[in-house]
């Protein structure tokens, strides 16, 4: 059995931040974490629609401008204030401009634009301290995790966190980002006949010329649930991770579906049992560093994580709740309120995504969770980060969303069982931050709340701040029963 030494523990953060939805896990709040010892992530969800949108919203305080000044290549940035800045914000209810999608042929102002959207969040979240900062990247969205990445590696990050999926490619892809070398990403295709292979290149000298070798190349996290993935990602150096977060299915987003054949519980929720759990022996064999995460948000359990070998542990929803996050007010004061009346609902919803991964949705009022509010959407998806690729039958690629119109995909070749009770995850996770769209027609994006279902450490936290909390509260909050912070 490996296990850490004292200098090495000591060398990795013991509190990871968990990267939430499209703009909760804030460059604010990353970088108040970042800053009070904990590891500061931020979600790289959509990097390139928030940077469109806050341009679009007149960047009042002037950050976004400010990192984009940053930005040693500064003929990527003109273009891209000159096509989405407006001075003052959108006139009251304007829609938003759309922006450049990417798909399998990466288009450059597409990728330009995801490229340096990443770099404002990630180097706006490492300013002003020496604390560490990264992001993270849902492997569910391969179009966008390539120029993602080099955003982020433009930035200085520390640390990129990758779950949802096997992100088998990601270390010798931040390899090559640092070398300065072009990359590519193998990604799905569904249909695709035995030997098709298809992939997307990205070759950094060509999106940013002049760009010069060698970068600093961050410390790779895989967001993991079983320790069957991480002794398969371990056992080959190509694919050997950093370090692991273990996340249990309690956690808030997606989670992993239980494994074997789905079974639901009374509520319509996946049955976990004892083969999702993971053996924290066998992690300990594989000699990585990991931290645990869902359920593990309280001082208790980062105790109870430290004496079992784990680095460490990565909290989510106790920073959701945070003053600094991306999640509006008013909802940050109705969940603590609902909390308060043991009242808040949150169910681990096995058909929400298009994904097919289960996802935690919050019940609250106004809200796609629900059913009133779900059923008046009109179906529509313009964004796409969560659409899957499929082969035609003249051997070209589709792009369909279960979420979608039910018509359109269907003449896609899906059938009618995908697209029941599917919610569009894009636009209500980007609402949920106070960026929705406003549609011609007069309708205006709800939002999409997701949480963890564990909600002991929320509790606690509200016994102390029944007003509400900052980030650096909770890292002391969470610091306090272990011995070598709080001496």
């Amino acid at each position: 059995m490996i296990s850490l030494t004292d200098e090495e523990r000591r060398a990795l953060p013991m509190v990871i931040q968990g990267g939430m939805g499209a703009g909760i896990s804030s460059w604010q709040l990353a970088r108040t974490v970042a800053s009070n010892g904990g590891l500061g992530i931020i979600s790289g969800v959509a990097p390139d629609l928030l940077l469109a949108r806050w341009l679009q919203d007149g960047d009042p305080d002037g950050h976004v401008r400010r990192a984009l000044a940053s930005f040693p290549h500064q003929e990527l940035v003109e273009p891209v204030i000159a096509r989405f800045f407006r001075p003052g914000g959108r006139a009251e209810g304007a829609p938003y401009k759309p922006i450049p999608r990417l798909d399998l042929h990466q288009k450059i102002d597409a990728v330009r634009l995801t490229v340096l959207g990443a770099y404002v969040q990630v180097w706006l979240a490492k300013e002003g301290h020496d604390g560490v900062a990264g992001i993270n990247l849902l492997e569910k969205i391969q179009l966008w995790t390539p120029a993602a990445l080099l955003g982020s590696v433009l930035a200085n990050a520390d640390y990129v966190l990758v779950g949802a999926g096997v992100p088998a490619h990601l270390p010798s892809m931040l390899d090559g980002l640092a070398a300065c070398e072009p990359i590519r990403m193998p990604v799905d295709v569904e249909g695709a006949l035995p030997g098709e292979a298809y992939e997307i290149e990205l070759d950094p000298r060509v999106v940013v010329p002049g760009l010069t070798a060698p970068l600093k190349r961050p410390m790779f996290v895989a967001i993991i649930s079983s320790h069957v993935l991480a002794s398969y990602l371990a056992r080959d150096e190509l694919t050997k991770p950093d370090g692991f977060v273990v996340e249990g299915p309690v956690a808030g987003g997606h989670s992993a579906p239980p494994r074997g054949p789905m079974k639901l519980n009374d509520e319509g929720e996946p049955i976990y049992g004892a083969r999702d759990e993971t053996d924290l022996e066998k992690m300990l064999a594989i000699g990585l560093p990991f931290w645990l995460a869902g359920g593990f948000g309280t001082p208790e359990k980062l105790v109870e994580a430290l004496a079992a070998g784990a680095a460490g542990v990565q909290v989510g929803s106790p920073f959701a709740l945070s003053d600094e996050s991306g999640l509006g007010a008013i909802y940050k004061k109705a969940m603590r309120e609902q909390l308060r009346n043991n009242a808040l609902k949150v169910r681990n919803d096995p058909r929400a995504s298009p994904t097919g991964f289960p996802f935690k949705v919050v019940e609250i009022d106004d809200t796609i969770g629900m059913a009133e509010t779900y059923m008046a959407r009109p179906r529509q998806c313009d964004l796409g980060y969560l659409r899957a690729m499929y082969r035609r039958d003249d051997g070209t690629v589709g792009y369909r969303c279960s979420s979608e119109p039910v018509d359109a995909y269907l003449r896609k070749g899906g059938t009618i069982e995908d697209t029941e009770d599917r919610a569009c995850l894009c636009n209500g996770l980007t609402a949920t931050m106070g960026i929705g769209q406003h549609r011609k027609a007069g309708y205006v994006e709800a939002p999409l709340l997701t949480f963890s279902q564990d909600f002991s450490a929320l509790k606690d936290l509200l016994a102390s701040f029944p007003e509400g909390w900052s980030a650096r509260d909770v890292l002391a909050w969470l610091y306090a029963k272990t011995p070598v912070m709080s001496a």
